[in-house]
């Protein structure tokens, strides 16, 4: 069979990369087409364009960009109409992928959803084009069920997350060949998880490292993401206590004491590898004031929305600098409080379902196709 597979970010490349692995594991003889990152490259297939070439932050860049996303999309249709796929699986990546899927019904493409779009935090008219132009949707949040099915009168599989498969999966890291391999000594590291795209990276980073000489007894370690190279990152290495470490999160997150992480993805990562954090957010002032008066949700980061309460504290906007960041990581390294976000981490895991959800969406969708 033919799969035509769109990821248009970094979690959707790692996410995309599983899922391959299971279809292939499941269709030997599939052909796999994608738009994604080096992860999903390495699996096998045929990568069309790399995410890093259309990830655009924010309201404000997607006007700036446009014309290069205009393109992009006009581009996709005419790859998928000579690929000719059986099925078009989509990886969140909302603003692009359901432009493509709406097209793609009328040329009578079966389409699937892999990783709702959050409609429950924004956007919830999206129901409709949802209902129009999606044959099967595959969530990972648990309340999304609920919020499909029960509100909107639309079935969904609830395939539990991904991000479980992702970490069980992968080896062990060896701590003391991890730090010597990355020129790292024996203080206790705080991780940076600044975020993928440059424009987020650089205001990120900048306000992380401002607390770096109140935590002289620990090394802050920079999260290189891979699509960035080292050179983008040189000019945050101002000190000895600041290391840098590419394309190593999950090694990284394994030996790290605390964490500051942008929001999204990786706050959850952090939390199921048992990582105290402080989630971060502070973006283009336009898109941020735009963003707060049509989202209504309590919470920011995927830990809290999913336990619904604050289990790791939100620093957003201008709550986010450097008296503040010092006064929360201070928090973390507090023996207690550690305690009590190690035990709601535990709990947080056991709502979001088992092992296995790339193995039970590549089922679900070769079942549908064949």
């Amino acid at each position: 069979m033919k799969y035509y597979i769109i990821a248009g970010e970094a979690s959707g490349d790692l996410h995309g990369s599983n899922l391959m692995k299971s279809i292939f594991k499941q269709d030997p003889n599939a052909e796999i087409r994608f738009w994604g990152g080096d992860l999903m490259e390495q699996v096998g297939g045929t990568l069309v364009k790399h995410y890093r070439d259309l990830a655009f932050m924010g309201f404000a860049e997607v006007v700036m960009n446009l014309k290069t996303i205009l393109n992009n999309i006009s581009f996709c249709k005419k790859d998928i109409l000579e690929f000719k796929p059986d099925v078009l699986i989509f990886i969140d990546y909302p603003g692009f992928n359901m432009r493509i899927a709406k097209w793609a019904k009328i040329q009578k493409i079966r389409t699937h959803y892999y990783i709702s779009p959050q409609i429950w935090a924004w956007k919830e008219s999206r129901i409709k084009a949802i209902k129009r132009d999606f044959d099967k949707m595959y969530v990972i949040l648990p309340f999304e069920k609920d919020f499909y099915e029960k509100k909107h009168h639309f079935p969904v599989e609830f395939v539990g997350h991904p991000l479980i498969d992702a970490i069980h999966s992968r080896a062990k890291t060896d701590k003391e060949k991890f730090l010597k391999d990355n020129n790292l000594n024996d203080k206790p590291i705080i991780a940076l998880l600044p975020g993928s795209r440059k424009q987020e990276i650089s205001k990120m980073l900048s306000i992380m490292l401002s607390v770096v000489d109140d935590f002289k007894e620990y090394q802050f370690v920079i999260a290189g993401a891979p699509s960035q190279d080292y050179h983008f990152y040189e000019k945050f290495l101002t000190t000895s206590n600041v290391k840098f470490v590419s394309n190593k999160t999950y090694d990284l997150l394994s030996v790290a004491t605390a964490a500051l992480v942008t929001s999204g993805t990786a706050t959850l990562e952090t939390a199921l590898f048992k990582v105290p954090e402080v989630v971060c957010y502070k973006g283009n002032w336009i898109s941020y004031q735009i963003a707060k008066r049509i989202i209504t949700l309590k919470y920011i980061s995927l830990v809290n929305l999913i336990m619904d309460k604050e289990v790791v504290k939100e620093l957003i906007q201008d709550e986010l600098n450097k008296k503040n960041l010092s006064i929360e990581l201070s928090n973390l390294l507090n023996n207690e409080t550690r305690e009590v976000i190690l035990k709601n981490y535990d709990i947080l895991e056991e709502k979001l379902g088992g092992i296995g959800a790339s193995e039970k969406t590549a089922k679900f969708i070769i079942n549908d196709i064949c």
